[in-house]
């Protein structure tokens, strides 16, 4: 049974002021307290590599790290070196700085399958950029998305056809399309013929694509007149220096990064053919396309964080190691969970430098009871980890120290699964899902 040791005072005294002042009590809905255990939502005070402490004091070993972004693990010093360096010249002036243009030629050097580059804050105007780009290249008004693929954009066109659609008109603008399935999107492309701007999609995420397929999808695109974007919030990086495009060898007509561009420093990038993203500059003589534009796009220190992790990962082999750690925590849980007896049930999946746990029911269905009994485990046990994402920063030493709390995690598992009930091991209400309904 759950004894509720593990008390998180000052977290807790934190997470109720931040409720009083931010709607949801944090900036995004990912790191809510309602992703967490009830009582198990700690506040970060900092984070130095592959650790963070909370303000009541307690270490974990962090996977996931700013959602993705800090690859390179907390306060990496080359980064933070480069961002002192360009923080003390100023930050944001009226006119383009130099560094400006050394990103760009250094972005394209990493991602030489783009021809140009601008750059934005956040994933979510980026690529809505893209869209916008597409449509005003097609004329056409519809964007087809993948619908095996968890996050877009918040604007609109994405978040429009999600549980949290309040507030959303409904344009029937954004359809959807199967992930690994051509004939289906052929049909969809048929069905709209003339209609849709773009297919955007991750080029990989939990799944690996079958040989062909993205090959086969561009054909498709390009036959129906449509606009090919790979969303590489996730992938540019981790698969590889280039992204899944560098990986698979097959070039999108647009493309967007961001996450571990900046490893945790706010910028995104929109990337792609010259013919397309010229469309959002002045050389040319169609109509003018209003396509990125943000004051703070080209903030030196963000761009200089940018520059610093690139040269990190190509000079350093970063998304090697990536993936050896993951294959090294990959096959640490799965033989944990074997060995507890709930192989069936604490399930790893994913590229390696990109992992994720499901947490199965007895009946083998995704439960978001397992799933509050497995992380309040690892998070008593000092590991904070709503994924298995790991970051460049771990040491083997952290991987192992992991297995062992996840070992321990799986013990309880197995004794939830044969009570028929995990509430007793639950601690309070489970966690939710991010998009839903209903609060």
């Amino acid at each position: 049974m759950d004894t509720g040791e593990f008390p998180l005072p000052r977290s807790r005294a934190a997470n109720e002021r931040l409720h009083a002042l931010v709607p949801g009590g944090a900036h995004t809905y990912a790191k809510g307290d309602d992703q967490y255990p009830e009582g198990l939502a700690p506040v970060i005070s900092h984070g130095r590599g592959a650790h963070v402490w909370d303000v009541d004091g307690n270490r974990y070993i962090e996977y996931g790290s700013g959602l993705r972004s800090v690859s390179l693990g907390h306060a990496h010093p080359r980064v933070t070196e480069a961002v002192r360096r360009e923080v003390d010249r100023g930050t944001n002036f009226v006119r383009p700085s130099l560094i400006e243009v050394e990103a760009a030629e250094r972005f394209l050097a990493t991602v030489p399958t783009a021809e140009m580059v601008k750059f934005a804050k956040n994933g979510s105007d980026a690529t809505t950029a893209a869209v916008r780009l597409a449509r005003a290249a097609t004329g056409r008004p519809k964007v087809a998305l993948c619908a095996d693929h968890p996050f877009f954009s918040t604007d609109d066109w994405f978040i429009g056809t999600t549980p949290m659609n309040a507030g959303i008109p409904d344009t029937g603008l954004t359809v959807a399309f199967p992930y690994g399935d051509l004939a289906a999107t052929q049909e969809l492309l048929t069905r709209h013929e003339g209609e849709i701007a773009c297919l955007i999609l991750e080029a990989a995420t939990h799944t690996e694509p079958e040989p062909g397929y993205l090959a086969g999808l561009r054909d498709l695109a390009h036959r129906h007149g449509c606009v090919l974007v790979f969303d590489e919030m996730i992938t540019g990086f981790r698969w590889s220096e280039a992204g899944a495009q560098g990986l698979y060898g097959v070039t999108p007509d647009l493309s967007t990064f961001g996450k571990a561009l900046g490893n945790g420093f706010a910028v995104s990038a929109l990337a792609g053919r010259r013919e397309l993203m010229e469309r959002g500059g002045l050389r040319h003589s169609g109509d003018r396309v209003f396509l990125l534009s943000t004051t703070h796009g080209a903030e030196t220190h963000s761009l200089a964080a940018a520059m610093a992790v690139q040269a990190t990962y190509t000079e350093e082999g970063i998304t090697a190691r990536l993936h050896a750690l993951g294959e090294r925590l990959a096959a640490g849980v799965r033989d944990a969970a074997a060995g507890m007896g709930v192989g069936e049930h604490v399930v790893v999946r994913g590229r390696a430098s990109n992992l994720v746990f499901a947490t199965l029911d007895e009946h083998g269905r995704p439960s978001q009871e397992y799933r509050t009994l497995f992380l309040r485990r690892l998070l008593t046990g000092g590991v904070l980890a709503p994924s298995f994402v790991v970051s460049a920063a771990l040491t083997e030493a952290d991987i192992d120290q992991t297995v062992d709390v996840v070992a321990r995690a799986c013990a309880v598992y197995r004794k939830a699964l044969d009570a028929g009930d995990p509430t007793p091991w639950l601690g309070g209400r489970p966690v939710k899902p991010v998009f839903r309904r209903r609060v």
